[in-house]
């Protein structure tokens, strides 16, 4: 919107301008970065502490009149030299606010005084005062649209699924080779939070050692000595066999290694459909989880592998409380081309969905990465779609683009990525070795609302369709 400031001379006693602002989470999470002032009760919690709600500073409220002196009145060009306050109610997130600035005398050298009003939804008084400002001195106009937009980093939706889980069972959970900070700190994390019950299956002298590193206390927790990684999942996998444990997770090892025992026809975990692997994502602005699908296990796969990996994520997403989960199939292109067959496998994914060989979500296919997550995109491509900018799950052509989308999501976008196995008779907690503890508590959580989902109880925590908003 363009703007045009007034000058001094322009400017009448009598004249006012309002501008209306609604506090939200992320104003106090970005005047918190910006003031450095993280007082706890400015900011919001996930989780009660000792406040119900968060209060929005005072002098965010007061900075407000900035704008409008700034912006409106006198508008660009302004200065401050002075501003009172008395600051009469508290601000919440959710309030709606009024800023009203009046010019109450024209004093010497372009110096304008003005009173300033902060009212609530109500119209009952937050906060009031007086600004001097020097006027400008020359005429402007200007762009009010030109500040970037700020993403604000915080991964809620991974909060919500550690929430969902309390009250839960803890699943015996085969660690193998939790040999490093990361991955055995990541696994006691998720035991404290109730989520599993560990046993760690390794290097017993390792796991004591990186136990002494994190100042972790094992006491209690079930240690069984490996001579080497090999042994370690053949054990883990032989644990699960017997139902000694319900889960399997991936430590500090290679992938392959584990799943080398995991596929095995005669001792291993196998089941009639096909093993594949989904990350969870937890993207900073998006409104929702988003589910890639296969970036770890299938490395070219066929039309019948995709429909196991559709099949699988679909379930992945029901267990999180995505009552219809809408699943995007991936290509370069939304269109059908009999020269990139990845297209050929969306279409016939998409009528397998519509024919009931895929259930339990929406499949549309092919779509291109810009149109299956961005509803403007969508849009100017024409595409009419109850999945096209709206996916919560990718399904992608090949490991190699799978990887590349999330590896692109996790550090260029900053999103937290969960990992989960499918496809053999115990879900497998699946993260990379470079992943953090989060991640790996919420792979835990993640696996625990996918056993319950597998279980068929009804007694399902509301904060997990909570989670899936």
């Amino acid at each position: 919107m363009m703007r045009e400031n007034k000058l001094y001379d322009e400017l009448k006693v009598g004249d006012t301008a309002s501008i209306k602002r609604v506090c939200t989470a992320n104003d106090l999470y970005i005047f918190a970065r910006a003031s450095g002032n993280v007082n706890p009760l400015h900011l919001p919690a996930d989780e009660d502490e000792y406040r119900a709600e968060a209060i929005a500073p005072s002098m965010w409220v007061g900075a407000l009149v900035s704008s409008v002196l700034g912006n409106i009145l006198p508008g660009a060009g302004t200065l401050y030299k002075a501003q009172s306050f008395q600051f009469l109610d508290r601000v919440h997130v959710g309030d709606e606010l009024t800023v009203t600035v009046t010019v109450r005398e024209k004093a010497a050298n372009h110096c304008v005084i003005l009173d300033t009003i902060i009212t609530g939804r109500r119209g009952d008084r937050v906060a009031e005062g007086v600004a001097e400002v020097w006027a400008p001195t020359r005429k402007v106009r200007f762009d009010d649209d030109r500040v970037p937009e700020i993403l604000v980093e915080k991964h809620r939706h991974f909060d919500r699924l550690v929430k969902a889980c309390e009250g839960l069972e803890p699943i015996a959970t085969a660690v193998v080779a939790p040999e490093d900070r990361d991955s055995l700190g990541g696994a006691l994390l998720a035991a404290q939070h109730g989520i599993i019950r560990p046993v760690l299956i390794g290097s017993a002298k390792k796991v004591a050692t990186v136990g002494k590193e994190i100042a972790a206390d094992l006491s209690g927790i079930e240690v069984i000595d490996a001579e080497d990684h090999d042994s370690a999942a053949a054990t883990a996998v032989a644990l699960a066999r017997t139902g000694k444990v319900g889960a399997l997770m991936k430590g500090y090892l290679h992938t392959d290694e584990l799943l080398h025992h995991v596929v095995k026809r005669d001792g291993g975990l196998r089941t009639n459909r096909r093993l594949s692997h989904a990350f969870v994502m937890d993207v900073p602005g998006l409104d929702h989880l988003l589910i890639v699908s296969d970036a770890a296990i299938s490395i070219a796969p066929d039309l019948e592998a995709k429909v196991d990996i559709t099949q699988n994520a679909i379930d992945v997403a029901l267990a999180l409380g995505v009552e219809q989960p809408k699943v995007g199939i991936l290509s370069a292109v939304e269109t059908v081309n009999p020269k990139i067959p990845s297209t050929l496998d969306a279409a016939v994914l998409s009528k397998m969905a519509e024919r009931g060989q895929i259930k339990g979500g929406i499949v549309d296919g092919p779509l291109a990465m810009d149109n299956a997550v961005d509803v403007a995109a969508a849009r100017t491509k024409g595409i009419t779609s109850a999945v096209a900018g709206h996916a919560d799950i990718l399904i992608v052509p090949n490991l190699e683009a799978g990887n590349m989308l999330a590896k692109e999501l996790s550090f260029v976008a900053h999103a937290e990525a969960a990992g989960l196995a499918l496809g053999a008779t115990v879900p497998i907690i699946l993260t990379s070795r470079a992943d953090g503890e989060k991640a790996r508590l919420a792979s835990c959580a993640i696996t625990a609302l996918y056993r319950q989902w597998r279980s068929g109880s009804p007694a399902r925590s509301s904060a997990v369709a909570e989670a899936a908003e």
